[in-house]
């Protein structure tokens, strides 16, 4: 697939970092504010996206590859579920915010959100990875299907 015309790949140049950077904000900020590492995932897999659609896919083929979505979203559910058999193994609870209750009054108190921020970067690194991974393959089916 070719690129666009030189206004929108301009325009995806300015934008992508924008985009990339409010994704990181709404994971980070989750447990904060509304979005979380779903909205944020979701956010940070629409740079990509718009990278390629902007300059086509036959000049993004060679870096990007289905495997390394793949592992990226197993990393993200490995992660996920570790923290919470953490929660299991260190309070006896699954999912238990073991960080937030850890010692009081010291200087971890500055996470009061726990394991909850770490949560939302796994599931944003998951969520991104998978939706990056069925864009893949769904553009390779397409080109595939075309040719």
């Amino acid at each position: 697939m070719k690129g666009m015309t030189v206004i929108v790949k301009k325009i995806s140049q300015l934008m992508v970092p924008s985009i990339f950077l409010l994704g990181l904000y709404v994971v980070v900020h989750g447990h904060l504010t509304p979005g979380g590492g779903f909205a944020g995932g979701v956010l940070l897999v629409g740079c990509f996206v718009l990278q390629i659609l902007a300059y086509g896919s036959d000049e993004v083929r060679n870096d990007l590859k289905k495997w390394r979505a793949s592992l990226s979203e197993s990393i993200g559910i490995v992660l996920f579920l570790f923290i919470a058999l953490l929660g299991l193994f260190q309070g006896g609870v699954f999912f238990y915010n073991t960080i937030a209750r850890a010692h009081p009054g010291s200087a971890l108190d500055l996470f009061s959100a726990g394991l909850i921020p770490l949560s939302n970067l796994a599931i944003g690194i998951e969520v991104a990875a998978a939706l990056f991974a069925i864009f893949l393959t769904l553009a390779v089916f397409r080109m595939e299907k075309h040719t």
